[in-house]
């Protein structure tokens, strides 16, 4: 089995898990009349598909008692279960966020969610796993919030009106934040209570967990979506072979990035990669700039706060690095 031995091998895995995190997004950015709760199936398929290639991969490469298969006959069945619940909680939070997005806009969603998640997520995992200086991955994530907010400023400053906001928009991107931020004491709980699960399972019955909730969730928002019309079964498989291929693309960039930094929470500890990885709004906004030229002619105060944005996330990172540098 895979793992780092080196702290700066771990944080390149984190940083690459924030960059998966932020880019996913782009393969539904470039579908052509694809509904986002149809796209969603082929990305939870990638999710899967990538963790199972993982697990048979760097999770398997010797028989030792820690690969990927001897590690869940081990492994407490709780443990499976809290990978699941984990999973779960993801996709119901994932799903939640892009309702947000729909409804109260990038400028809203993001700041209110993400920064709900990063707050309750790093708080929560220390709380189970008390990995790291508790004072500097404070600051990391007081900062990381603060980054988070700049970056909603940005968007909005895009806009040139402001449209209404509806408490119900609200209080679906405060729900995803909470839900997106409790998924990862779970995963902490997997790894580190009994007979643990290694990065490879959890990542795999996360997937499955997300998959299942999937076919609840999922199907119920086809039916009663909280934006748009209904949408039918029979217009996935109508859909066109680019857009299947882009939506499975998409999840195995997002499952890419959620296993390496599983992986390198065995070394950092959940809380510090989990901070780190929530960088993920800095490289979408980078997407954004480069990719889409959504900040083509945009205000100063706009370039102003994509600015303040970045240096509050590369003070995020510095400070997470710290936290582990000075419990070590």
């Amino acid at each position: 089995m895979f793992a780092p031995q080196t702290f700066t091998t771990a944080l390149v895995m984190v940083v690459i898990s924030a960059i998966c995190w932020g880019s996913w997004a782009n393969t539904f950015k470039g579908t052509r009349g694809y509904r986002f709760e149809l796209f969603y199936w082929d990305y939870i398929f990638g999710v899967l598909a990538i963790a199972l290639i993982l697990a048979f991969t760097l999770g398997s490469e010797r028989s030792d008692g820690t690969d990927f298969l001897s590690n869940i006959r081990s492994a407490d069945r709780s443990n499976i279960l809290y990978a699941i619940a984990g999973g779960a909680i993801f996709n119901v939070a994932n799903l939640l966020l892009v309702a947000g997005i729909e409804m109260a806009g990038l400028a809203i969603a993001f700041p209110v969610a993400v920064g709900i998640a990063l707050a309750v997520g790093v708080i929560m995992s220390y709380i189970e796993q008390p990995k790291g200086n508790a004072v500097l991955l404070a600051l990391a994530v007081i900062s990381a919030v603060a980054a988070v907010v700049f970056d909603g400023r940005a968007y909005q400053h895009l806009s040139r009106g402001r449209a209404a906001v509806s408490r119900k928009s609200i209080v679906v991107c405060i729900l995803s934040g909470l839900l997106m931020g409790l998924f990862a004491p779970f995963v902490a709980h997997a790894m580190n209570t009994g007979h643990a699960l290694n990065a490879y399972g959890i990542g795999v019955f996360f997937s499955v967990g997300a998959l299942l909730c999937c076919c609840v969730v999922n199907v119920y928002l086809m039916r009663r979506p909280m934006v748009g019309t209904p949408v039918n079964a029979s217009a996935y498989f109508a859909a066109s072979a680019g857009n299947h291929a882009l939506g499975v693309l998409g999840g195995c960039i997002w499952g890419l990035g959620m296993m390496f930094n599983v992986i390198a929470a065995s070394l950092t500890g959940v809380a510090i990669s989990y901070a780190i990885g929530q960088s993920a709004p800095m490289v979408a906004a980078i997407w954004g700039i480069v990719a889409w030229r959504e900040f083509d002619g945009s205000s100063s105060m706009a370039r102003l706060y994509l600015g303040l944005m970045f240096v509050f996330f590369f003070l995020a990172i510095i400070l997470a690095s710290q936290a582990y540098r000075a419990a070590a």
